[in-house]
């Protein structure tokens, strides 16, 4: 009698084909409105909002940037916006010298991305942001709309670069990259986490070694890079 009874309790606890059905219906439910959120959360994002410099912000920029790039002086930089030189100037004859030449290069988080948004492309597509010799950079990349499903849609990419000074020799070292959120594995990118790119490619005699010998100092701190140039 006993044996009859636990083999008809056995029988009422197993579920039908009908239910087994619903079940894994619910669950491929349950993972796919999952994985829609997480993709809408952290995947799929919206352009950024460009930066815009107040009117004393923009002067001390466009002061920067006049003595930079040597495109106008210092007194015609203090406008609100920077007017480019046209054909028709002349230019004045002058003897070159660097006494007295400043060879540092100063800019602050939100100069760097109010230079991105004189693009307009890059302004809502790119942002960057500066923490103790930490440059993060988001990046908002379309995707091709012949793609299946995520066509047409906006992907967001997160890298983070260490610029520091150290040992004599600038570092220029990827932090990670990360793809909605997720941290991406060093051997997707060239096993190169974490590798001082100056230090690894800079015997070849290349791109990174000239950098090297061009740098005295380099460093970013309370949301400012500072870059110091050699003789």
């Amino acid at each position: 009698m006993n044996i009859e009874t636990s083999q008809v309790a056995v029988s009422r606890r197993k579920f039908s084909g009908k239910q087994v059905i619903l079940f894994v219906g619910l669950a491929v439910m349950a993972t796919g409105l999952g994985v829609i959120w997480w993709m809408n959360q952290y995947v799929y994002a919206t352009m950024f909002q460009p930066t815009r410099l107040a009117e004393s912000e923009q002067q001390v920029l466009n002061a920067k940037m006049a003595h930079l790039l040597q495109t106008a002086d210092a007194a015609s930089s203090s406008q609100s916006q920077p007017s480019p030189s046209t054909p028709d100037e002349a230019l004045e004859p002058v003897p070159y010298s660097e006494i007295d030449a400043n060879r540092e290069i100063q800019l602050t988080e939100r100069e760097v991305n109010a230079l991105i948004a004189t693009d307009s492309y890059m302004a809502r597509h790119m942002a960057v942001d500066m923490a103790d010799d930490l440059l993060s950079v988001q990046l908002v990349v379309p995707i091709n709309h012949e793609m299946p499903i995520v066509g047409g849609k906006m992907l967001k990419l997160n890298f983070g670069l260490e610029l520091s000074y150290a040992d004599g020799m600038p570092v220029v070292a990827m932090r990670g990259i990360s793809l909605g959120g997720i941290p991406l594995p060093s051997a997707w990118w060239g096993d190169i986490k974490n590798t001082n790119l100056v230090e690894e490619y800079g015997d070849s005699g290349g791109f990174w070694d000239q950098f090297s010998k061009g740098v005295e100092d380099m460093k970013i701190q309370h949301g400012q890079l500072y870059v110091l140039l050699k003789e």
